[in-house]
C-alpha cells in the first residue's frame, strides 16, 4: 500500500473537535477522506469546519514535499459506508476502553484486509484494544496519537507489540507528507513520549508548591522566560556537560532517597564513564554523537590565506541532505567554514533560519529562524557564542511571524532585522530588550495584506554613518515587482511605523530581490535577486549616494541566491544559494564578476556571515 494512492479514502471515525481537524489536515493535503459520526449535527459541523479551513494558510501551508489542492471529502453516520476501500482508519472516539474495542472488532470485521487502524487515544495502548480482532489484522494497528493540529503538529506513533515495522513507516511518512512531524516511539510507553516528560514535569510543579517554594504565578514566569531562551532539554544537557548533570542528580538522590537506576546510574554507565560528556567531549559527544566534521572543500579557494576569516552560513534545511521529509522545519544549522576549507556544525536542529550576522565586539552570532509555519507567528531571533555555546533567545515565538534578514548595529549594540509575512522591520537591543517596530507596509492581521508579497520585508542593511536603514519588498515570485526602499533609523516625531512619511523608494521593477548589504564607504548597495533567469538569479549593486545611480549585474546563474556578505578587503562578495552552493564574486577592476563556486553539496543556504 503506497500512502500516495488517492483513489483509496482515509478515514477519521469521530467528527469531534480534534477528529474534524485531523480530518481536515489530510484533506488539505489531497487526500480523499471520511469522517464517521452517529450525531448529524456533529457531521455537519465537521464538513463545516473542513469548508472553511481546508485552503486556509493553517493547513494548506505545512512544511510538505508537495503542494496539491485540497482532497475530496465527505460524511457518514454508518461504519460500513465510511470504511469501504479506506487503506487508513484513524479512530478519534471517545476515549473509553470498552467503545475502543469494540471499534476495533467492528472495524476489523468492515474495513478491507490490508487496511490499517490508528488509534489516537492519549491514555491507553493500543495493544489494550485488540480482544475482538484476529491475529493478522493486530500487525496493522498501532497508536497514532495527535494533539491539536495545526496549531501543534507532532504525531505520536508506538506499536501495539504486533505492528509490523512496514506499517508504521507508511503510516509515518503519510503524516510527513500532510505536513505533520511524526515521531516513533521505540516500544510500548504509557503516555508515548511527550506526555510522560509533561507528567513529570507536572509532579515537580505539585512538589513544589506543595512545599511552599513558590507560587503558581512564580513558576509561570520562570519557566516562559527560561524555555524561551534555551535549548531543547537534551541539548542543553550535553552543553552543560552529563558528568555535571549526574553530580546535580547526585544531590537530589541524597536528600529524597531517589531509585538512581534508570536515572543517574543509567546515564553515568552509558555515558559518563566512556567519556561522553557532551560539549566537553567534542570528539565522542554526549547524548548527542559527535559531529562528524564535512569533508574538506577541493576547490582552490580551500587553500585560502590564514589570516582569511571564517565563514559562518545557515543551511535552512529543505536540501537534499534531509533524507527524512519529517525533519523538515527543524532541520536547520549553522555551520562554519575555516580558511583550509573544514567545515563544522556550530548548532542544528533550528527551525528554518535565514538571516545570520555577527557582533565582533562581543563575540556573538545573532540569527533568525523563520520558524515551521509562515502561517503563524513562530519565527524567533536567537544569539549564541561564536563556538555555539550560551544560546539566548532574543524575540521568543509568538512576537513575530517571519523574521528573515538581520543585520547587527555594533555600536549601538542592537539588531534590525525584516519580518516578511509580518510586512514589518524590527528592531532590538542585543538582550531582547526595546523591542519596536520601525516600519510596518500593512496589516498582517488582513488576509488580503498579509498575502499581498509586494508587501513583504525582506532584505535589510544599514548606514551607520547617516543613520539609515535600507531594505528590500521582494514581490511575487518572478514577477518584477521587487523594489528597494530606505529611511531614516528613527521615526518622525508625531508619525508611526505605518504611516511615516520619510521612506524613499530606490528601486523599482526588479524580478525578486532578496538580501542586502551595503559598501558604506563607497556608498554602493549590493543584493541577491532570486528572480527569474536571466536578470534574476544575480547579484546587483548601485551607487546610492547623493544621487542614486544605475543598477549594475555582477553576476548572475546562481540557483536562487539568498545571503551575501560583501569581503571589502579581500575585494569580493560572497553569495549563498538555496541550490547548495557558496561562491566568490570578484571586485577587482581587471577580474570584475568572476563566479567562484567555492563549495557545492547537497544543503539548501540562506543566510551568511564572516567572523
Amino acid at each position: 500500500m503506497a500512502c500516495h494512492d488517492f483513489g483509496r479514502p482515509v478515514v477519521v471515525l469521530g467528527a469531534g473537535v480534534l477528529g474534524r481537524r485531523i480530518a481536515c489536515t489530510f484533506v488539505s493535503t489531497g487526500y480523499k477522506v471520511h469522517i464517521r459520526d452517529p450525531s448529524e449535527q456533529a457531521r455537519a459541523d465537521a464538513l463545516a469546519y473542513i469548508d472553511a479551513n481546508k485552503s486556509s494558510q493553517g493547513f494548506n501551508e505545512l512544511p510538505r514535499t508537495v503542494f496539491r489542492q485540497p482532497g475530496e471529502y465527505a460524511a457518514f453516520p454508518d461504519i460500513d459506508t465510511a470504511v469501504k476501500d479506506a487503506w487508513l482508519v484513524i479512530e478519534a472516539v471517545p476515549e473509553k476502553l470498552e467503545l475502543k474495542i469494540a471499534t476495533m472488532g467492528e472495524l476489523d470485521q468492515k474495513a478491507p484486509s490490508d487496511c490499517l487502524f490508528g488509534s489516537n487515544s492519549s491514555s491507553f495502548r493500543s495493544a489494550f484494544m485488540l480482544d475482538q480482532v484476529s491475529e493478522e489484522r493486530k500487525k496493522q494497528i498501532l497508536n497514532v496519537h495527535f494533539t491539536m493540529p495545526p496549531m501543534i503538529n507532532t504525531v505520536e506513533l508506538m506499536t501495539d507489540g504486533h505492528t509490523e515495522p512496514t506499517a508504521i513507516t507508511l503510516v509515518h511518512d503519510f503524516l510527513a507528507e500532510c505536513g505533520m512531524i511524526p515521531v516513533v516511539a521505540r516500544r510500548e510507553s504509557t503516555g508515548f513520549i511527550f506526555n510522560r516528560l509533561w507528567a513529570a514535569i507536572k509532579r515537580e510543579i505539585m512538589f513544589i508548591l506543595a512545599e511552599d517554594v513558590s507560587t503558581p504565578e512564580e513558576i509561570d514566569k520562570l519557566w516562559a522566560h527560561m524555555w524561551s531562551r534555551s535549548p531543547p532539554p537534551c541539548r542543553l544537557m550535553d552543553q552543560v556537560g552529563l558528568d555535571t548533570v549526574a553530580f546535580i542528580e547526585d544531590n537530589y538522590v541524597q536528600e529524597r532517597g531517589l531509585e538512581t537506576k534508570m536515572t543517574v546510574d543509567w546515564l553515568r554507565e552509558n555515558y559518563v564513564n566512556k567519556g561522553h560528556l557532551g560539549l566537553k567531549t567534542p570528539a565522542k559527544g554526549g547524548l548527542y554523537p559527535a559531529a562528524e566534521p564535512t569533508s574538506k572543500d577541493t576547490s582552490s579557494s580551500a587553500n585560502a590565506s590564514t589570516n582569511e576569516k571564517s565563514l559562518l552560513y545557515l543551511d535552512v534545511g529543505l536540501g537534499g541532505n534531509v533524507a527524512d521529509m519529517a525533519n523538515v522545519g527543524k532541520n536547520g544549522k549553522i555551520l562554519r567554514r575555516s580558511p583550509s576549507g573544514k567545515v563544522t556544525t556550530v548548532l542544528d536542529s533550528l527551525p528554518l533560519p535565514d538571516g545570520i550576522d555577527v557582533s565582533e565586539s562581543t563575540g556573538r552570532i545573532f540569527w533568525t529562524n523563520m520558524g515551521k509555519h509562515t502561517s503563524t507567528y513562530d519565527g524567533s531571533v536567537s544569539s549564541a557564542k561564536l563556538d555555539g555555546s550560551d544560546v539566548q533567545t532574543l524575540v521568543p515565538e509568538g512576537q513575530v511571524h517571519t523574521p528573515k534578514q538581520l543585520v547587527v548595529d555594533d555600536s549601538a549594540k542592537k539588531v534590525y532585522f525584516c519580518d516578511r509575512e509580518g510586512l514589518s522591520i524590527h528592531r532590538c537591543d542585543f538582550d531582547g530588550s526595546n523591542h519596536e517596530v520601525l516600519v510596518k507596509r500593512g496589516n498582517p492581521e488582513i488576509s488580503e495584506q498579509k498575502w499581498d508579497q509586494t508587501r513583504w520585508c525582506v532584505g535589510i542593511t544599514l548606514d551607520t554613518q547617516k543613520k539609515q536603514v535600507y531594505w528590500t519588498q521582494k514581490g511575487f515570485s518572478k514577477a518584477s515587482k521587487g523594489r528597494i526602499f530606505r529611511a531614516p533609523m528613527e521615526i518622525p516625531s508625531g508619525q508611526t511605523a505605518e504611516n511615516r512619511e520619510d521612506i524613499e523608494t530606490l528601486f523599482e521593477g526588479l524580478p525578486e530581490p532578496i538580501d542586502l548589504e551595503l559598501d558604506v564607504e563607497n556608498k554602493t548597495l549590493y543584493w541577491t535577486d532570486r528572480g527569474e533567469h536571466p536578470i534574476g538569479c544575480s547579484l546587483n549593486r548601485a551607487y546610492v549616494g547623493e544621487k542614486v545611480g544605475e543598477k549594475e549585474m555582477l553576476a548572475r546563474h546562481f540557483n536562487e541566491p539568498i545571503g551575501l556578505k560583501l569581503d571589502t578587503q579581500a575585494k569580493k562578495v560572497w553569495v549563498a544559494d538555496l541550490g547548495g552552493s557558496i561562491y566568490t564574486v570578484d571586485l577587482e577592476n581587471n577580474s570584475k564578476g568572476k563566479k567562484e563556486v567555492v563549495l557545492r553539496n547537497e544543503g539548501s543556504y540562506t543566510g551568511i556571515a564572516l567572523a
